[in-house]
């Protein structure tokens, strides 16, 4: 019986709220003569404060026509765009900036939608030895990170100097797929000074400091290219969940793309890195706890709508555009 009033007493503080909320937004637009979408992109700057506003009102309202604006193909935004401003009777002529700032949102809304797709289907998809373009792309990153050490052959121990795991990268891949290997080829490529600089700290050898430990006891920091494959992960859920929203819709001034995940994923590997080194863990067996905090430290981050990650690269280089 107390379950039932419970319950009883949700559904009906949610209806009052529901129809509540209704009547001030109705209150609200005949005081102002704006409709929710107009107040939103009148008093909001660009950038993930007014996407995500737009992206809840939409999501929120009752009109079907709305409701399924986030969910359209980027090629009938402009006409989504004209449907919206008649339904809600606006004067595109008299108000051109609202079009606009709604094109601006709408295809950052369901870019990153797409871009959830795309990073899912790289994640899905196996490395496979008989693939020619797998391969290559394996070839290329031992080549950006050892280009001074020719590779003895296509199965050899020099793989471990990278940080994988054993003689063939392949098996390392099984959990993160190809998007593990783009985003360390990408890091590798274009982000080139600081993932040599990782790499070499990476594999220079720790003393244990804690005294209790054998003092001639050392391990190395930690291996590169499955800490690499472990942010990929971190970068994955990130996207997933949504809370790379704030700092996609914050840097990407239309669509968020695939670039746009890997620049991510590159400023999260420096900064894991400078993270591990301020944690000074005991051994790479504190690794899973320090990933944790640092999983928490970046969606703390994240929860700042005005925030943007990515700041040690340049617009010009990578085509990022501060909002």
């Amino acid at each position: 019986m107390k379950h039932f009033l419970r319950v009883l007493a949700q559904l009906l503080v949610f209806l009052y709220c529901k129809c509540l909320w209704r009547g001030l937004k109705f209150v609200i637009r005949k005081l102002t003569g704006r409709c929710e979408l107009q107040r939103i992109c009148y008093n909001n700057k660009p950038g993930a404060r007014r996407t995500l506003k737009i992206e809840s009102s939409l999501k929120c309202s009752k009109h079907e026509l709305l409701q399924s604006a986030i969910n359209i193909h980027p090629d009938s935004v402009e006409k989504t765009i004209d449907d919206i401003m008649s339904l809600k009777k606006i004067n595109p002529d008299t108000n051109p900036q609202l079009g606009i700032s709604l094109q601006a949102c709408l295809l950052q809304i369901v870019g990153y939608r797409n871009l959830v797709v795309e990073v899912e289907k790289l994640r899905r998809e196996p490395y496979a030895c008989e693939n020619p373009a797998h391969e290559e792309m394996l070839m290329k990153l031992w080549k950006e990170l050892r280009p001074d050490s020719p590779l003895s052959g296509r199965i050899s121990k020099q793989w471990c100097e990278i940080g994988f795991q054993g003689n063939d990268p392949k098996t390392d891949f099984r959990g993160m797929g190809l998007l593990g290997l783009h985003n360390l080829l990408y890091f590798a490529e274009h982000d080139k000074a600081t993932a040599l600089q990782v790499l070499h700290d990476s594999l220079q050898p720790k003393h244990r400091s804690d005294p209790s430990d054998n003092p001639f006891e050392w391990f190395l920091l930690y291996s590169f290219a499955i800490v690499g494959i472990n942010i990929t992960d971190l970068a994955y859920s990130l996207l997933v969940s949504g809370a790379l929203k704030t700092h996609l819709y914050n840097v990407a001034p239309e669509m968020p793309s695939l670039v746009h995940f890997q620049q991510t994923f590159c400023y999260l590997m420096q900064e894991f890195h400078r993270f591990w080194i301020e944690e000074d863990p005991r051994d790479i067996m504190e690794f899973n706890c320090v990933r944790t905090k640092f999983h928490k430290h970046v969606l703390k981050q994240l929860k700042n709508p005005d925030m943007a990650l990515c700041p040690h690269f340049t617009a010009s280089d990578l085509h990022l555009v501060n909002l």
